[in-house]
């Protein structure tokens, strides 16, 4: 058990086995759950999975419910029907939004947004009517097979404390099957933040260095700060809004939460759906947020540098693994570092999605344009 507190409050779980205490996970914590809307992105392969049904299932078990449930999906149109239905069979004021809706490319068309696609877009959509609905909005994935109700409680608590946090982050531990896992926070983030952290001593580097679990997609805030946010449109979802959570909440108003330990859905490492295209993603939005955050990054050798910050960690990791009996396999590890170091590059153009408070669109055109059904209209001037 550990206490050490980071450059942004740290809320520990200090129950632990064999203590007195009650831990977190069991205790009544206090939480605005009742001004909450939770959103729960998911594409077709959730559909019906163990770990989604395990979510929703938990997701019912709120007392007070949650103010609404939004499911932003992205499946084929002869999948979504089933998929409403499915979600509709569990007791939740839920809200599904066909994210790829011919009506929602349409709006997103009008308004000069079609171009490129992916998590962080229906996280978008679905953020937009959760901040007009609820007080607060939680964001968390399908995919987690260990996935508790409390989850919601504790990401909300911070927020509901008289401290003027606006932002909560979950972090975790990734252990399974015997071995470390959270490769890409492991492998790639830790490293590069590292490496840039060396030459350069911009507070946006601190702040981004102090979550324990950065590439989480468990996070609260208040819908004041969820209609600021400028998110990426696929998998740089997590690193984009720990930016903006940095300009809008800062060190004072951010707090990070322990969840646990979670067990995960695992993705291969190769390939543009794999860990290697993700890390694509996440490099451009993080090398985004820290160039707004006035870091200059050298480029040139950053590579480099980031190789050696990484196999510096590799030592630690291996320790760490035998430490705890764990299998530890460094030149996957490795290897996976020479994949990675790959993704880093100038960002490019920004395509993030403007903040809400800036949309050319409400959250009620999403919610009518994404509706997972079509009534027939009749045109009133038919037959006249």
């Amino acid at each position: 058990m550990e206490y050490v507190q980071e450059r942004i409050a740290t809320l520990h779980d200090l129950g632990g086995s064999g203590s007195t205490r009650t831990t977190a996970a069991d205790r009544d914590l206090d939480g605005p759950v009742d001004e909450t809307a939770v959103v729960v992105p998911m594409t077709g392969r959730e559909h019906g999975s163990p770990a989604a049904e395990r979510v929703l299932s938990e997701l019912e078990t709120l007392d007070p419910p949650p103010a609404a449930v939004f499911v932003p999906v992205r499946a084929p149109p002869d999948r979504i029907g089933p998929f409403r239905e499915w979600i509709e069979s569990f007791a939740l004021p839920s809200r599904i939004l066909w994210c790829n809706a011919p009506d929602v490319e349409n709006l997103l068309g009008d308004a000069g947004l079609a171009t490129g696609f992916g998590k962080g877009r229906d996280v978008w959509l679905a953020v937009g009517p959760a901040a007009d609905a609820a007080e607060y909005v939680v964001v968390h994935d399908a995919d987690a097979r260990s996935y508790e109700a409390a989850h919601v409680r504790r990401l909300l608590a911070p927020l509901s404390m008289d401290a003027g946090f606006e932002f909560s982050k979950g972090y975790y531990a990734r252990v399974e099957q015997g071995q470390l896992y959270g490769r890409l926070f492991r492998l790639f983030y830790r490293p590069l933040i590292r490496a840039l952290a060396a030459d350069h001593d911009e507070p946006i580097l601190d702040y981004l260095g102090a979550f324990r679990y950065a590439l989480a997609g468990e996070f609260a805030m208040t819908g004041a700060l969820a209609r600021r946010l400028r998110t990426p449109r696929a998998w740089g979802l997590e690193v984009g809004t720990l930016g903006d959570a940095f300009q809008y909440a800062g060190f004072a108003g951010s707090a990070q939460v322990d969840l646990g330990r979670h067990v995960h859905d695992h993705r291969a490492v190769a390939g543009e759906a794999g860990l290697e295209g993700m890390s694509r993603e996440v490099a451009a939005a993080l090398l985004r947020v820290l160039e707004e955050g006035g870091v200059e990054p050298a480029y040139e050798t950053l590579p480099d540098r980031y190789r050696a910050a990484g196999e510096r960690l590799l030592e630690q990791y291996r320790a760490d693994a035998s430490f705890n009996g764990l299998e530890y396999d460094r030149a996957s590890e490795r290897a996976q570092l020479e994949r990675y170091a790959e993704s880093i590059a100038p960002p490019g153009p920004d395509r993030r999605l403007p903040r809400w408070i800036d949309a050319p669109f409400g959250p009620a055109d999403v919610l009518e344009a994404a509706r997972p059904w079509r009534e027939h209209r009749v045109d009133p001037s038919a037959g006249d």
